[in-house]
């Protein structure tokens, strides 16, 4: 006899090892087999399970929904079926930019059956609402296995949306510790992006590593997810110095998507950040592009910025302005410091110092320090303001990381400042033309000039040496 009861622990023990087939086959066999009061239950677990593949599987959620519905109508007000219709609707509104969002049954979130409240939690965070699907009790003991890493995902995500990444990461990998095979991997991806975020590049790309292991070829959802690791790799590569080998990542990365899916704002961005890296800035300004064709509302300052810096690159000075301008004009740019210093260094460009100045101040003063101090070294300089150019150049290279262009930059100037000034300090003009050189190619015109400024230096350290003697 068949029982709702026993086909659910059929169900769940298939997709307690990912095999999705075998839970389809249970539920259609005893759907065929049992009477209709079975059926209507044993279409809400189908429903359940289509759930579990998100925005692909929406209309045979819908699907499965109804069929339990004609068969049993009273089932509609089940609290299963509740839950189920309200991360139906939350996700349908997410679908649609959050027109319309729908009322969630509050009352379910002390309902006593677990899987009710899983559910209830899944359409709270996709209805924007995290602090409720955080503060809802449930316990990853309490639910079938295949639903333990899902639970600790959606709780990710809701402490993503709030901007706690740290919190959200460590719940990544539990979430990694509790899925298996290609489920893993792709929360250590997602571990990895946040990680990425907080700059914890090495880390990232230690725990790419990991997932790159459970990828066998054999499973035909693996394509996008791998493209999704080679995109994150690209930047873990980039960051840790290594462009080369992020380019070749981002190509694969590029390749798959264009084979397997939608190309990506994303994977264009990256494309282009790298190709800003190794110089081959006309590149750069085409793969920016792209990524602005592909980019959503939210996406599309963040891709004018990069495209205003790139024109900046190539010295096109007043279409990086407009770019930047409508990256300024976003009020919830998170990076309006350094635009208002990208704006500077176009007015530097153009020769409008006073307007480079303010602008540079004012992005100093909001946090931009490196790239405003940039900026006011510069003007400072044209003005022949040698004290005020040195104190704004040795700010840099305090600031910027070591390696950096701009740190050697604030390098490069600052020697070059004090060589102006007759070497009133040679060990701190030696000092920061020994930097800059270690950095600086033989193909740089800046590299016969430090030379001169380091033999200039040491000469002054030898002289002032040899009186101290005396």
């Amino acid at each position: 006899m068949i029982t709702a009861e026993a086909t659910w622990e059929q169900v769940c023990q298939a997709l307690s090892s990912d095999d999705y087939a075998g839970a389809f086959d249970t539920l259609e066999q005893a759907m065929r087999e049992g009477g209709t009061p079975v059926r209507a239950e044993l279409a809400l677990q189908l429903a359940h399970v289509h759930a579990l593949y998100g925005d692909p599987a929406q209309a045979e959620l819908r699907r499965a929904l109804e069929q339990a519905y004609q068969a049993r109508p009273d089932l509609r007000a089940s609290p299963l079926a509740r839950a189920l219709e309200a991360e139906y609707a939350a996700r349908s509104a997410a679908l649609e930019d959050g027109v319309g969002a729908p009322e969630l049954p509050a009352d379910l979130a002390s309902h006593p059956d677990p899987l009710v409240r899983y559910h209830l939690l899944s359409a709270l965070a996709l209805a924007g609402r995290p602090e409720e699907a955080l503060e809802l009790e449930l316990a990853v003991g309490d639910l079938p296995a295949h639903l333990r890493w899902r639970l600790r995902s959606w709780q990710a995500d809701a402490q993503e949306a709030l901007g706690e990444s740290r919190e959200a990461a460590h719940l990544y990998a539990e979430a990694a510790h509790l899925a298996q095979g290609l489920s893993r991997a792709v929360m250590l991806q997602e571990q990895a992006a946040l990680l990425l975020h907080l700059g914890d590049y090495a880390e990232a790309a230690t725990l790419l590593e990991r997932a790159r292991t459970l990828y066998t070829g054999r499973d035909p959802e693996e394509a996008l997810n791998l493209a999704t690791w080679h995109y994150l790799m690209a930047q873990a590569r980039l960051n840790l110095g290594h462009a080369e080998a992020a380019q070749t990542d981002i190509r694969e990365a590029a390749r798959l998507e264009k084979l397997h899916g939608d190309p990506s704002y994303g994977v264009a961005l990256v494309q282009g950040q790298i190709y800003s890296h190794l110089g081959q800035l006309e590149q750069a300004l085409s793969a920016f592009g792209q990524a602005l064709e592909r980019a959503t509302d939210a996406d599309r300052p963040y891709a004018n910025h990069e495209l205003g810096v790139a024109l900046l690159d190539l010295d096109r000075p007043v279409e990086a302005r407009e770019k930047l301008e409508e990256v300024l004009a976003t009020p919830d740019y998170p990076y309006h410091p350094e635009v208002l210093a990208d704006l500077a260094e176009c007015d530097y460009r153009l020769g409008r110092l006073p307007e480079a100045q303010y602008a540079a101040e004012q992005a100093l003063a909001q946090g931009a320090v490196v790239p405003a101090s940039v900026v006011l070294g510069n003007v400072a300089l044209d003005y022949y303001h040698l004290d005020d150019a040195l104190e704004h150049y040795e700010r840099v290279v305090r600031e910027a990381a070591q390696g950096t262009r701009d740190w050697i930059i604030g390098h490069q100037m600052a020697a070059d400042v004090m060589a102006q000034q007759g070497f009133p300090d040679p060990a701190a003009a030696y000092a920061h033309a020994q930097q800059a050189l270690a950095h600086t190619p033989e193909s740089d015109d800046w590299h016969v000039t430090l030379q001169d400024h380091l033999q200039r230096a040491g000469e002054k350290l030898g002289s002032a040496s040899s009186r101290t003697l005396n």
